[in-house]
């Protein structure tokens, strides 16, 4: 990049004149049903700054959802990659295999919590992750029902549709959905006042009246819930949820594919509490903005499935794949767990300071660079006061996410290797949409 584009800049209102020449373009050829958040058009990024069409830098606090942990072009990313095109781009790896692939399950034997014995199979998205990691639970118990949490999101295929809680723009009009899924409340400490193990013990009354746990064969859940809000259960709930299913051989999935690879402060959000869970799935940061994704678990349940029962066409292909170990040796080389740690001391204590100036922040929480505040008047939701603060930023070249149940959570997802000086500026123009919006 330029020395012009080292820091954010506007030299056009956002967007500006070629990102709207190219939305106009967009309107007459993509699906109106793909959204986008911010229609600014990228032509390149690195250091946490995304440059438009227009020229304009903006500082990305949104990561593309979590995916550009290691940044928008780490050098090991970016050189594996291109000495792995140079090679070959596909044989398909349930045809004719290669290491990348193996090296990639390895490393996520050594990287998932837990040292039992472990397998992987690879796959292209977080949805696919997750639909697979409720195949094998079903074949290696032998039983069909799911149970799902409120504020769940888990994907857009049919079978994760059914396993997300909110209902538009998820959800709505696309059923019937796949049967034998049952959702009970999860833990909401800024909404339901309960300690974690009282939430635990709710849920797992709910399974056991209405479902039976020798019916169930999984219970699927975030660590830190994503599209939902960014809510962290209190302190004791998964450990609770994951003894009880323990002893009652149900199969603890944990969909980290928001929270993994140093996202929240450790590799994966499991280990904040020591949860080992007996799968694991994962995408997103998993492969420096390649697509990738993963089921880890122990091995007597992966190996349920006869030869032939998991895969796909491009699941593991071999670019992401290189890219996936890059983005690994990233993490591991620059500390970036660590990183995430010192992004979360910046910014909560400033949201929490925000929130006392303002009054309309009802609740600040998450761990490392997953971050969010909640926006309430009155103590109820305010989506709309969330849809102008959100704006705001986006109007100054930074780029914020919302989320959330009732569409009233910012969430703060900057890439780990942001630099302090960005984040503060970032920060700073947040704390003055705030402000202006909350007519403080």
């Amino acid at each position: 990049m330029t020395a012009q584009t080292t820091q954010r800049r506007l030299l056009t209102e956002i967007p500006g004149p070629a990102s709207r020449a190219l939305q106009q373009r967009r309107a007459d050829a993509v699906a109106a049903g793909v959204g986008s958040v911010l229609p600014v058009y990228i032509t390149s990024a690195d250091g946490g700054l995304l440059t438009d069409a227009d020229g304009n830098t903006l500082i990305d606090l949104g990561s593309g959802i979590a995916v550009t942990n290691v940044g928008h072009n780490a050098p090991a990313v970016v050189d594996r990659v291109r000495a792995q095109a140079a090679e070959f781009t596909h044989t398909c790896f349930m045809v004719t295999p290669y290491e990348g692939y193996v090296r990639v399950c390895e490393e996520l034997q050594d990287l998932t919590p837990g040292d039992h014995a472990k397998r992987s199979v690879l796959f292209n998205s977080g949805a696919e992750a997750v639909e697979n990691a409720v195949k094998i639970a079903r074949a290696a118990t032998g039983r069909q029902a799911v149970v799902v949490f409120d504020h769940a999101y888990h994907g857009r295929t049919n079978l994760t549709m059914a396993l997300t809680a909110k209902s538009v723009p998820y959800k709505h009009g696309f059923g019937p959905f796949a049967p034998e899924v049952y959702r009970v409340p999860g833990s909401y400490p800024y909404r339901d006042g309960l300690t974690g193990p009282e939430a635990a013990a709710a849920a797992i009354d709910r399974i056991e009246k209405q479902i039976g746990g020798d019916q169930v064969a999984a219970v699927v859940l975030e660590p830190i819930q994503g599209e939902g809000g960014f809510i962290e259960p209190a302190p004791g709930f998964l450990p609770a949820l994951s003894d009880w299913c323990a002893r009652n051989g149900v199969v603890f999935v944990a969909d980290e594919v928001q929270t993994g690879f140093c996202r929240t402060g450790d590799w994966f959000a499991s280990n904040h509490e020591n949860v080992v869970p007996d799968l694991i799935a994962t995408a997103k940061g998993i492969a420096g903005g390649l697509p990738l994704a993963a089921v880890t678990g122990r091995a007597e349940l992966m190996d349920a499935v006869p030869s032939g029962g998991l895969g796909g066409t491009y699941g593991g292909n071999p670019i992401a794949c290189a890219a996936a170990l890059g983005s690994i040796e990233t993490l591991r080389a620059e500390r970036l767990d660590l990183a995430a740690r010192g992004i979360a001391e910046t910014v909560l204590p400033r949201l929490r300071a925000i929130g006392e100036r303002t009054g309309v922040i009802g609740d600040v929480r998450g761990r490392g660079a997953m971050l969010a505040a909640e926006f309430v008047t009155g103590g109820k939701p305010d989506a709309a006061l969330t849809g102008r603060i959100a704006k705001a930023c986006h109007a100054a070249g930074v780029v914020v996410l919302t989320c959330g149940t009732y569409g009233n959570v910012v969430r703060l997802l900057p890439p780990l290797s942001l630099s302090p000086a960005l984040l503060d500026e970032g920060l700073s123009v947040l704390e003055q949409a705030i402000l202006t919006e909350a007519g403080k």
